[in-house]
């Protein structure tokens, strides 16, 4: 990673809640979630904390290096509607070495709808692909 990100440097990201964001879209191609409340999944809730970390991690990578979130510890305490915005607000807890610490809470304009706590680690793509291309291979999968 390029220096330069540190802690307590902050960032806001948002997100306009679409219907396929809703509880009922979930593994839709399963019908597991058809008879729940149509209101943002707190999967997506958590994969939009992620990408906002990420948004704010993408100026300082190298060339060929990328995030991966590997921790989350978030509550989901409000519902959110299809066609309101989320805003989820990052602040970075810590730099240790390639691993990145991050507060994140989401807000969607009524509510504070999630809090918590969320860590990525810098990956090197090709490297990571090449253990991919491995793990692939003992899975008996194809390429």
């Amino acid at each position: 990673m390029k220096p330069g990100l540190k802690s307590g440097d902050r960032a806001r990201f948002s997100m306009q809640v679409q219907p396929g964001d809703t509880v009922p879209a979930l593994f839709g191609d399963r019908d597991a979630f058809l008879d729940m409340p149509a209101v943002f999944a707190t999967a997506n809730m958590v994969g939009l904390m992620e990408w906002a970390c990420v948004e704010q991690m993408r100026p300082y990578y190298e060339e060929g290096e990328g995030s991966l979130g590997v921790h989350v510890d978030v509550d989901h305490t409000a519902p959110t509607l299809p066609g309101q915005v989320v805003t989820v607000e990052t602040e970075v807890e810590e730099v240790d070495g390639r691993f990145i610490w991050f507060k994140v809470t989401a807000h969607d304009g009524v509510d504070q709808i999630g809090a918590g706590r969320h860590r990525r680690a810098v990956i090197r793509n090709e490297k990571f692909n090449d253990r991919l291309d491995v793990k692939r291979a003992q899975a008996g999968l194809e390429g």
